[in-house]
């Protein structure tokens, strides 16, 4: 299990910086969103990540947890829900 790995859940937001290549170099990139659903084992887990852009622009991203492209995972606030997969909030 790697360090970068928090303890987070579903309903909880956080900010994922991940590495993007642009050309030669590498830069890092933050995508902060509420966490909607966990899925997987230890060794395979993913979690998607839904970010509000704008308005109308909602921006969905499926992050696995063991990616090598994945420098840091940071909970910016914790909440309690009563769900494990948050999908009703794509129809709001």
């Amino acid at each position: 299990m790697n360090k970068k790995a928090t303890n987070f859940k579903a309903g909880d937001i956080v900010k994922v910086i991940f590495k993007i290549p642009s050309g030669v170099k590498t830069r890092p990139t933050p995508f902060e969103g509420i966490v909607i659903a966990v899925k997987g084992d230890l060794t395979e887990r993913t979690f998607t990540v839904r970010k509000s852009a704008s308005q109308r622009v909602v921006v969905e991203r499926i992050f696995a947890i063991n990616s090598p492209s994945i420098e840091n995972i940071n909970v910016v606030k914790k909440s309690k829900v009563r769900r494990a997969k948050l999908y009703y909030l794509r129809k709001r």
